[in-house]
Formats: C-alpha cells, sequence, structure tokens
C-alpha cells in the first residue's frame, strides 16, 4: 500500500477544506487552509495551546506523550488533540474550538504627537513642458529637465546651481516616457524621490502623494496609510503578524528560519502577504490609487527587520549576536512584491544593536527623548522589551527578554487582549471571591497580560502567594487546589466561562510573570547603575506599547514591574513605533535624524553585564529581595500580614 497521498481535511466551523499529504500535521494542514490556531511554541509540543476537536480517532495518529502532558484523559477521551502533534491519516473533520483560533487583538492607536515640519522626500512636480518644433529640438529629457528646474528655482526650491545635476530616471520608466509625455500633451506631475525621477503622471496630481508607515512586531503589524502632503493618517490596519503560525517568540522562528533557506523564503513570504493584505483592505476602503503610493517607512525588531527584508538571521541568534546590516536601508518596491508603486521605496529605519531594532529609533524619534535637557526612561513592552535611559547627551538602551508572558504566552489560560480576555481582576482578601471584567463584556475565556498583573498582585494582597510566589494551599477555600504536580487558584468557575472548564492561575503561571517582570526590572536598574543615576533622577516614564496602556499602575508596582518613584512620573504614549515610523514618512529631516540617534544610543547587552544575573534573581521575589527599594509596598505586606 502506497503511504504517500493526499488526504483531505475539513475545518469547522470555518467551513474550509484543504487536500495534505498523509501525515502532516493539523496544525500545518491549518496554516495551508490560512486557518490560525494558536501556537506560541512554533509546533514543538510544548506550549498547550494549539488544542481541537477530532471525533473521528481513526483519521489521526496516536496520542503522543507531550497531549497527555496538556490534555486531561477525559478530554482525550472526548477526542481533544494537540494540532502540531496529531498527524492526519484519512479524510475527516477537525472542529476548532474558541480558546484555540488566533483573535483580532485589541490595539490602541494614541501616538505621542510632537510637531513635525511636513517636508516629505518624495515630492510631486507639476510641469507645463514645451511641446518639440523644429526650431526646438530638444530632447524629452532635456526638456523635462529644464522645465523641472526653472520650476524649482521659481518656488525658491534650489539652494545651488549643483541641486540641478545628477537627476536620474527610473530605466523602466525611461522606456515608456516619450508616450506618456505626448499621451498627456505635455501636461504633467512628475514624481521626485531626491534626485531620480520615480514617475511621470497626466496632468497635475500634485495633490495625490502617499506613503505608508509600517511597523512590525514580533505578534502585531501596524499599517498606516499617509497622505504625505497633509502628514494624516487616510487609513490603517492592525492585524496578527502571521508569522505567529511558526512560534510566538522570535527564537522559534529565528530557529525555524536557520534549518532551510526555503524556511526563511517562507517567513519572509507570509510577512509580505499579510502586510499586501491590509495595505488592499485599506485602499479598498479609502478609494487611493496604490500607483499614488510613493514609499514605505518600515520599523520594527532585528529580526523582523531581518526577515522582512529576507536577510540571513542565523547569525542573530548566535552569539555574539550581530545584525547584517545596521544602516538605514533603501529598496525598490517592486523587489519586495509590496503592494505600491513599484518604481516607489522601502525604506527600513537604521538599527541600533541586539534586538533594538528599528522600532527603537522610531520610539526615540517620536517621543523626542533624545532632544531633551531631562533625563528620562522609556519601555516598549513585549516579548523582547526595549528599555532606553537618557537624554541629549547620552542614551543607553538594551533589549530585555522578558519572554511571552505579558502576551498570553507560557499561561495556561494566557491569551492576547481580544474578545473574551479578562484584563481586569480583584480578589477580596476575605473571602476570596474573584471580580474580573472581560474585552467585549462576553464570557470569559483566558487571561491577557494585564490581567496576569492584577492576579499576581492580587494573590500577594490576599495573602495566597507569598513573596516568593509560592501558593498559599492552606487558605480555606474551594478556589486553592492541587492539580497533579502543579497548584492552582480558580478564577473563574466552568459554569461562567466560555469555555468548558475552570479558569485558573497555577503555579507555573505566576513563576512565568516573576521571571518576566524581573527581566524588566532588571533591565531598568542595570541602565540606571550605568549612567551613575538614581531613580529620582529621571524626570518622565514613557511606557509604550498597547500592554503598557492597559495596565493598573498601582499593580505593576506592588509585584515590581516598575520602581516605586514611577508613581508620578508615567505617561502612557501608546503605539511611538508607527508614530515614529510616520514622523520620518513625512519628515526628510528627522528621517535623516535617525542616523544620528543611532550614534547617540549606546546599546548594552544585558547578558555580558556580571551584574545582570543577581539583579535579575533577587528581582524574582514580590516584589523584591531587597524591600527597600519599595518601602511603601513592604508597609503594605507588614500591615496585611499583622492583620
Amino acid at each position: 500500500m502506497n503511504d504517500f497521498y493526499e488526504v483531505k481535511v475539513a475545518f469547522e466551523p470555518e467551513g474550509k477544506s484543504v487536500l495534505v499529504d498523509r501525515g502532516t500535521t493539523i496544525l500545518k494542514a491549518a496554516m495551508k487552509a490560512g486557518i490560525g490556531i494558536r501556537s506560541e511554541c512554533g509546533g514543538l509540543g510544548i506550549c498547550g495551546k494549539c488544542k481541537v476537536l477530532i471525533k473521528d480517532p481513526e483519521i489521526v495518529s496516536d496520542v503522543t506523550e507531550a497531549e497527555r502532558k496538556f490534555i486531561r484523559p477525559e478530554d482525550l477521551e472526548k477526542g481533544v488533540r494537540l494540532a502540531c502533534q496529531a498527524h492526519i491519516l484519512q479524510d475527516g473533520r477537525v472542529y476548532l474550538p474558541l480558546e484555540s483560533r488566533t483573535a483580532e487583538r485589541r490595539i490602541i492607536d494614541v501616538g505621542f504627537g510632537i510637531e513635525v515640519a511636513i517636508e516629505p522626500l518624495v515630492k510631486k512636480i507639476h510641469l507645463a513642458i514645451p511641446e518639440p518644433s523644429l526650431t526646438d529640438v530638444r530632447a524629452d529629457y532635456e526638456r523635462i529637465i529644464d522645465t523641472l528646474l526653472e520650476v524649482i528655482r521659481a518656488r525658491g526650491d534650489l539652494k545651488d546651481k549643483s541641486e540641478g545635476k545628477g537627476i536620474r530616471i527610473d530605466h523602466e520608466l525611461l522606456k515608456i516616457m516619450p508616450n506618456i509625455l505626448r499621451g498627456a500633451g505635455w501636461n504633467t506631475t512628475l514624481i521626485l524621490r531626491e534626485k531620480e525621477i520615480l514617475g511621470i503622471e497626466r496632468g497635475n496630481t500634485e495633490d495625490q502623494n502617499y506613503g505608508l508607515a509600517i511597523d512590525i512586531g514580533t505578534s502585531k503589524i501596524v499599517v498606516y496609510l499617509v497622505d504625505v502632503n497633509e502628514g494624516c493618517v487616510v487609513g490603517k490596519r492592525f492585524i496578527e503578524n502571521p508569522q505567529l503560525m511558526f512560534g510566538e517568540d522570535i527564537m522559534s522562528r529565528l530557529t525555524f528560519a536557520m534549518k532551510s533557506s526555503e524556511n526563511l523564503s517562507l517567513l519572509q513570504s507570509v510577512l509580505i502577504d499579510g502586510i499586501n493584505e491590509a495595505i488592499e483592505q485599506i485602499i479598498d476602503e479609502s478609494g487611493v490609487d496604490k500607483e499614488k503610493i510613493y514609499e514605505a517607512i518600515v520599523v520594527g525588531n532585528t529580526a523582523m527587520h531581518h526577515l522582512f527584508l529576507g536577510i540571513e538571521t542565523k547569525y542573530l541568534a548566535l552569539s555574539p549576536y550581530v545584525p547584517a546590516v545596521k544602516e538605514l536601508v533603501d529598496i525598490k518596491a517592486k523587489e519586495l512584491g509590496l503592494i505600491m508603486n513599484e518604481r516607489g521605496y522601502v525604506t527600513t529605519l537604521p538599527i541600533i544593536g541586539g534586538f533594538v531594532g528599528a522600532d527603537g529609533v522610531a520610539d526615540l524619534l517620536a517621543t523626542g527623548i533624545y532632544k531633551s535637557e531631562e533625563i528620562s526612561m522609556l519601555l516598549d513592552i513585549g516579548t523582547n522589551t526595549e528599555v532606553f535611559l537618557g537624554n541629549k547627551e547620552r542614551i543607553l538602551a538594551c533589549s530585555a527578554a522578558s519572554g511571552p508572558a505579558f502576551e498570553g504566552g507560557h499561561i495556561k489560560f494566557g491569551m492576547k487582549a481580544s474578545t473574551g480576555a479578562i484584563d481586569r481582576v480583584d480578589i477580596d482578601p476575605e473571602t476570596f471571591e474573584v471580580r474580573y471584567r472581560t474585552i467585549g463584556e462576553t464570557r470569559p475565556i483566558g487571561l491577557c497580560g494585564s490581567a496576569l498583573i492584577d492576579v499576581v498582585a492580587e494573590l500577594l494582597k490576599s495573602g495566597l502567594i507569598d513573596v516568593h510566589g509560592r501558593m498559599n494551599q492552606d487558605v480555606n477555600t474551594p478556589r486553592m487546589r492541587k492539580t497533579g504536580k502543579d497548584v492552582e487558584f480558580v478564577l473563574v468557575w466552568r459554569d461562567d466561562a466560555g469555555i468548558d472548564q475552570d479558569i485558573s492561575i497555577t503555579q507555573k503561571d505566576v513563576r512565568e510573570i516573576q521571571l518576566a517582570k524581573a527581566a524588566i526590572y532588571a533591565a531598568q536598574h542595570i541602565l540606571m547603575k550605568r549612567m551613575g543615576i538614581k531613580k529620582k533622577d529621571i524626570k518622565r516614564v514613557l511606557i509604550a506599547g498597547a500592554f503598557g496602556s492597559g495596565i493598573n499602575l498601582e499593580n505593576a508596582i506592588y509585584i515590581g514591574l516598575f520602581p516605586e518613584d514611577y508613581i508620578d512620573k508615567v505617561e502612557f504614549v501608546g503605539n511611538t513605533a508607527i508614530s515614529g515610523a510616520k514622523i520620518a514618512l513625512i519628515s526628510e529631516s528627522l528621517r535623516k535624524e535617525s542616523k544620528n540617534i543611532t550614534r547617540l544610543v549606546n546599546y548594552i547587552e544585558l547578558s555580558r553585564d556580571p551584574s545582570f544575573e543577581k539583579e535579575f534573581i533577587e528581582a524574582t521575589e514580590l516584589p523584591h529581595k531587597d524591600l527597600g527599594r519599595f518601602p511603601m509596598v513592604r508597609r503594605l505586606l507588614m500591615r496585611d500580614r499583622n492583620d
């Protein structure tokens, strides 16, 4: 019998079917069908998030040890399997429960406005070009340049005669230029980027000048369509990074990319396909012609930067973690296949170092701390939290491997901030009853990052965990219970949940949060020590990103994520990465300034700091091993113990 043949998999309730080779995992079959299944570990079988229901056990391979670890025996009997472990052997149907699907995340759009003079690099100039005649036999290109110089000289834009020299034209455009000029009756608009002519359009289209600002995050992508003449956003899209199917964290994707050049190409193509889908939706809604989009500014961490450009990423994952390029990169849109004018340019802002990439430069552009007299701390919290400290004299930067816990990764009931996620939690210290709020006001199906901070803080306040994070099994409540080798505290009983089981926080989950917050706190402390300053010297604390704006600051301080001194200094500044990309799009001078920013910033590799390990270990305690750093929390803890 031939074992190599195709089988048909039908996914419900999506109603999508796909043909795959026999032996393909359900996870890969879903990818081929374009269906998002949660896979924080990249299909390695170590996160347990990709649960599916298969009513006919004959259509898939036998249960693995990895599945027995994450799925209760009674659920295995019902047909619950892990999509990354179950291999399709026959035609059949697979049901995807709500909690296993990737959901559209709630992403805020706030930004941090600063005054920016509008001076786009791409300019559109209307030209009324004299027609050729027997007395004027100048070549077409010569008469374009002559007319162009007359116009910009009349506008006062020509600073010296040399600026009119060296103007070049795209070769593909040159081939069709004569027909365009005559078809337009010599009434045209020139698209000029520095000294390159990108296009020639019929009539006066000066008012139709658009660009894209794109922020590629590890888990989300933000795309803005910007009218660069006016500096305003005319359309936007927030999408999940389609690379999530290959793993939620950067290292999972880099490991996948290292296996073959085909894998690297796949990561690039799915990323660009996702961005293109977002662009298509924006232009459909706005009515903007893609041919009128001449530039794109792209930012992201170093890994996302390399994967977007298709650059070998192997050496990012190996010590000393050196990027292939740090400078600003310009590339023709047609080389990447981005939906825009193919003769336009895609530009990635410079990289700072390590995993602090072009998004870090954008953060600094948007907040302006590199021009400030005051010392500021800027944190962009995510899977890799970027931390900046300094002012116009000097800025230190580092990347803290905080892990995916605050994004819901490695947490039993963790999820992103999407519909059904609990985002606020309060626990009564006397009765241990739990009050919570969900996004979308629906029945809860999991916990997002802001809720996880609340839960750990509330457990600590209520004596349900100690300063070491250990759960107190002596409390008299049915919510605290032992499950196999783990201990958990039930937050939502099954009857009130949107899934068919109790929603809880486990001892392992608490440890994950301790590790994440310890990495972020230790990074802040080491930068302060390297800068030679005290917490009181920091005048502003800027917390960027969607996660930051959703947290309860007091609870974040209570568990030791931030120092107490921050309480009156914190500003939630939204997505500064996309704001910085937009600024670079509409301001030629600030785009050039991004190069100077990288020279001002000194990147610190935390793993090579001799005090990092000690700082990290001490910061794993709640709020910290040295309670002298948290006098207010210490007083509250002592009060609660005495009560």
